[in-house]
């Protein structure tokens, strides 16, 4: 039965559309499903190999970019940036790579993190290529009707999730989790730790880098502050891992839920405005204190602690 789970979901998730919801409903189901995306591509990297990024923004924004040049520069279809966008973040996560993964722990993080501010500086005074702070935007839109666009992140969050089931259950699945738990005993053992973290950033990167594509071709519009934003982009990535659960396969699922409609609410409430990192910054701390392996990974704990099951003795 639980092998059928995921079938039952897509198959639901599917259907949802026919059921005549309205734009606004289906503009938040979209953004959940593209958070999903870039939830489980960074749990890949971070949750599963242990290399806690705080850049993925870089990699979110070169795929933006690559759709958006390839429409404004070239007049292709930006829907072109989705295969382009494989072989673009592919090289750049290669380049960083092998300038970040010399570094462990704190220093790696803080590496991703200057990246990804370097490249906004750098997509800010590029006005040439970039088109700076005015960004680029889409005049003729694909579709108006926001249904196929539902349809195309729910099929990248399929593969997505796919690839990084068979990614997790494989033997490379396990040299990266041998590489989190010790990474010099990973070392002791003969794996290449340096190859596989690679191999795990770039996985990590070429997914995040097809939720940027869509993101330019879904919007519309982008710009370096919004693509390559630290607190909107590789903060949130962070956030909607911890509190679903990390090195879970439904953990990002889950938090992309809970964070996506948290923001909805809370920008609802004109007193509030945009407090809603605050909000969400106290959401991680008590998730931390009482959940510190997020909802999916302290479900167990959860269904005790409301009375749905019964401790082990």
């Amino acid at each position: 039965m639980k092998k059928n789970i995921p079938f039952i979901i897509v198959g639901l998730l599917a259907l949802l559309p026919l059921v005549g919801l309205s734009s606004y409903i289906m503009h938040l189901l979209i953004l959940v499903i593209m958070w999903s995306v870039i939830g489980m591509a960074w749990n890949l990297l971070s949750g599963y190999t242990g290399q806690v990024s705080f850049g993925h923004a870089a990699f979110f924004g070169t795929g933006a970019y690559t759709a958006g040049m390839l429409y404004s520069k070239f007049g292709i279809s930006a829907w072109w940036g989705l295969p382009a966008s494989v072989i673009v973040v592919s090289c750049f996560a290669l380049v960083i790579g092998y300038i970040c993964l010399r570094l462990r722990g704190p220093f790696f993080a803080l590496a991703t993190l200057a990246i990804g501010v370097i490249l906004r500086i750098v997509a800010e005074n590029l006005t040439d290529v970039t088109g700076g702070d005015l960004g680029i935007m889409i005049r003729e839109r694909t579709w108006v009707e926001k249904i196929w666009y539902y349809y195309i992140i729910l099929a990248i969050a399929c593969l997505t999730f796919i690839v990084v089931r068979k990614v997790i259950a494989s033997k490379l699945g396990y040299y990266f989790v041998a590489i989190r738990e010790d990474q010099d005993a990973a070392e002791s053992l003969g794996i290449d730790t340096t190859l596989y973290k690679t191999v795990s950033l770039v996985l990590s990167a070429v997914l995040t880098g097809f939720a940027g594509a869509f993101y330019m071709n879904y919007m519309g519009y982008i710009d370096p502050k919004v693509v390559f934003a630290l607190h909107d982009i590789s903060i949130v990535t962070i956030m909607v891992v911890m509190v679903g659960g990390v090195a879970t396969f439904w953990g990002p699922v889950v938090g992309a839920i809970i964070m996506v409609l948290l923001a909805e609410i809370i920008r609802s409430i004109p007193v509030l405005g945009t407090a809603h990192l605050t909000f969400f910054g106290i959401l991680l701390i008590v998730i931390i204190i009482f959940l510190p392996n997020g909802i999916v990974g302290d479900f167990e704990k959860l269904r005790i602690t409301f009375g749905l099951a019964r401790r082990k003795s």
